[in-house]
């Protein structure tokens, strides 16, 4: 049985696509959200306060806890209707602690009819930690937290070059169940990046008095923009292996608290490229993913990281085969990058935690192709003028 890999209260397997697509993302000018004023504040432009009044959404009303409304005319849907308005200070220590809920198992009938390319499952790989501060071991590497009707969730996600703007990305890359529920929902809401979460590798114990700067020391990045696969929008669903080949995203970010004039990869120092065309699994040594598992045995607030040789995973037969290696990390491992040599010899995004077994053992990831190239370079271009 399957389980999604994030931490979600009542969600299990969330594997399919959603986000903007290059034919409905609504334009080439950026999303209207959050931007610096001079004094340096966080505002709201007028068109986004409008494109949120279509809706029947008023900004103040949804500052205020409106957000928690789920009802269905309320959970804004297509890739163009995506707007995530900043809250400062929403995301507190103790909301990001406890954004770490159980999966819940999927049945078995999710991925029967496998008629595709598998091979054995793989031996489990115990997760290592990873050595703090993190943000000397794996600065890219972070948390995506967002809210949806079953509560506060979380998952990983890491900081990946952005071609329109060399040395100046602020794109993050994670899985598409991260930010859209797919099939049956819309977008998640309060979508924020937190990079090097809990740098310094402090036990929980210590967490439930450190502060915020201790927790996001380099920051808490709201998403202006997300997009995913148009496969996810379609098929994701909440329990099973529906899109998870298309279960990626990607999001431009901006700071909370108003510009420093640094990018998200100038103040982490780093993002790493992604490959879309990574060699075939037989000539892959090994891949190395990074999470933040909040499922039992783990609490979610410490980096771990897994190293295997990946094998082949058919869910469907229509849809591509996915990576699988062995590892024990679980739910809210979801999104967290994995890095392979790429085609140039450096070490590359070549895929993102999609799903794993409720038992834990193995995790899978897409294989990124064109639809994932589209996604990564549908937000470049979105933001390549600014």
């Amino acid at each position: 049985m399957l389980a999604a890999a994030s931490a979600v209260a009542a969600l299990a397997l969330t594997a399919t696509a959603c986000g903007p697509t290059e034919d409905n993302a609504g334009g080439d000018k950026p999303s209207a959200s959050a931007t610096p004023a001079a004094d340096g504040k966080i505002t709201i432009p007028d068109d986004l306060k409008q494109r949120l009044k279509d809706h029947g959404i008023d900004l103040d009303k949804w500052r205020n806890g409106e957000w928690k409304n789920w009802d269905k005319d309320k959970w804004l849907r297509e890739a163009k209707d995506y707007v995530n308005p900043i809250i400062e200070d929403l995301w507190d220590p103790d909301r990001m602690r406890g954004a770490e809920r159980p999966d819940k198992p999927v049945k078995d009938e999710d991925i029967s009819g496998d008629k595709g390319v598998t091979d054995p499952t793989p031996d489990p790989v115990k997760a290592a930690s990873v050595r703090a501060p993190y943000h000397s071991t794996a600065p890219a590497s972070g948390k995506v937290f967002f809210d949806g009707p079953e509560g506060s969730m979380v998952c990983s996600a890491t900081v990946v070059k952005d071609p329109a703007h060399p040395g100046k990305s602020n794109m993050v890359w994670t899985a598409g169940h991260c930010v859209h529920a797919g099939k049956k929902g819309g977008w998640y809401r309060n979508i924020a990046f937190v990079p090097s979460y809990n740098n310094a590798g402090k036990p929980t114990a210590e967490l439930e008095k450190a502060t915020r700067e201790e927790i996001a020391p380099y920051g808490v990045w709201w998403s202006d923009w997300a997009k995913t696969s148009d496969q996810w929008i379609a098929q994701g669903g909440q329990t099973g292996g529906q899109g998870a080949p298309y279960d990626f995203a990607v999001l431009h970010v901006t700071p909370e608290k108003g510009s420093t004039g640094k990018s998200l990869e100038e103040t982490v120092g780093s993002a790493l490229p992604v490959e879309f065309n990574a060699p075939a699994v037989p000539k892959i040594a090994d891949m190395t993913a990074t999470g933040f598992p909040a499922g039992p045995p783990y609490d979610g607030q410490k980096m771990f990281q897994c190293q295997d040789k990946p094998g082949r995973l058919s869910v469907k037969t229509d849809q591509p085969t996915m990576y699988r290696i062995g590892c024990s990390m679980t739910g809210g491992s979801s999104g967290g990058g994995w890095v392979a040599t790429g085609q140039d010899g450096k070490p590359a995004l070549v895929s993102n935690t999609s799903i794993g077994p409720v038992t834990a053992g193995w995790l899978a990831g897409p294989r990124l192709g064109a639809e994932a190239k589209a996604v990564y370079q549908g937000v470049s271009k979105k933001y390549a003028d600014r």
